[in-house]
């Protein structure tokens, strides 16, 4: 891992980001519809690499319980710095290391970052001695937040390729194709 003061600024930004936009689409009560604080740590993965997308996925959940008192600190808190961790581990070592295209690397981050996270509920709302099942886990992961994948899934690409072309990011070398 390369630690640069650029990197470490970068990833504070974006944990500000992570900060920002959960309280403003929980003004709109679309919080846990769009999912905004996932766009911060997926973007950190895909410019920065993993440790940095992972530091901002494990810290933001925390930071944000403890500042805005969202989302609650057990077990809410900490199954999404779980989830929001491997988003941003995920992403950065598919994307910069393994070196796939945007478009499957993120894919494959969502959907691992929604295991651990089904995991990490399971065992938290057990130990919380509340209901948590395989309906619960799909409609959470999938169903509720449909329109913030469709948002992630349109927007970072853009975004991520367009900070790239300003060289101010490395960019990974791409097998086949530009996305």
């Amino acid at each position: 891992m390369k630690l640069t003061t650029k990197n470490m600024t970068l990833t504070a930004a974006l944990i500000a980001m992570g900060l920002i936009l959960p309280t403003l689409m929980h003004m709109l009560a679309a919080g846990t519809v769009l999912l905004p604080m996932h766009i911060p740590v997926i973007i950190a993965g895909l410019l920065l690499g993993a440790p940095y997308g992972a530091l901002c996925g494990l810290i933001l959940p925390y930071l944000s319980s403890l500042l805005t008192g969202m989302p609650p600190l057990f077990p809410t808190a900490i199954a999404m710095s779980l989830e929001l961790c491997a988003y941003g581990t995920l992403t950065g070592w598919l994307y910069r290391n393994v070196k796939w295209s945007i478009y499957p690397a993120m894919i494959a981050s969502m959907l691992g970052g929604r295991a651990i996270s089904g995991i990490a509920n399971a065992i938290l709302m057990g130990i919380a001695g509340r209901a948590y099942s395989l309906e619960i886990f799909l409609t959470a992961a999938f169903v509720t937040g449909f329109p913030g994948i469709v948002i992630q899934l349109s927007c970072i690409p853009a975004l991520v390729l367009a900070l790239q072309k300003t060289r101010f990011f490395e960019t990974p070398a791409r097998r086949i194709g530009t996305i």
